[in-house]
């Protein structure tokens, strides 16, 4: 597995390494002991997938609140998306800074998501999967989430998509306060 770390401390882009042959390729999808290696938490609780029937679905922006932070590890198994996180720890030198990143069912990555960052994605393709990995049980009561267009954050998203499926929980999280 190739690790490489993003511009925002902790939060990794894991990448298979294939092994090809005239078949096609094998390559590990996770290794407990690889992410030990690279001090990631490898303590997978909970395995959740979310399909996503229309392009232009827009899930986020979540996380779980202390004392229930998780880490996640997303990968798109089907269709495409437009991946974003934000860090939300306060002491860091990227607080409230986002990163996006597009995963697919070809490009076979991962994003691994520290605890105390709010996730979400916009679908690229109709009918798109996603697979979660969480190290921590989900707690309804600890469940939060900053707005998708929250001005504290600037996030651009994809014009060319457009978001046109929306819920209202997502669309009604209050100003994020700092």
């Amino acid at each position: 597995m190739i690790f490489t770390e993003t511009k925002l401390k902790g939060a990794f882009v894991i990448e298979p390494e294939k092994l090809e042959d005239p078949r096609g390729f094998f390559a590990r999808a996770f290794c407990q002991k690889e992410f030990k290696d690279h001090g990631l938490n490898p303590n997978i609780v909970q395995s959740n997938v979310s399909l996503n029937f229309k392009k232009g679905t827009l899930r986020g922006m979540h996380f779980q609140a202390a004392p229930y932070q998780e880490i996640k590890m997303i990968r798109c198994t089907r269709g495409a998306i437009f991946d974003v996180i934000v860090d939300l720890r306060k002491n860091s030198p990227t607080y409230k800074q986002w990163l996006s990143i597009e995963l697919t069912e070809d490009n076979y990555k991962m994003l691994y998501i520290p605890e105390d960052f709010a996730h979400g994605y916009l679908t690229l393709k109709e009918k798109t999967e996603v697979i979660y990995f969480v190290t921590q049980f989900y707690q309804p009561n600890s469940q939060s989430g900053v707005r998708y267009n929250d001005p504290a954050f600037g996030i651009q998203w994809p014009k060319d998509v457009g978001i046109k499926t929306l819920v209202d929980k997502d669309k009604n999280w209050p100003d994020y306060k700092s």
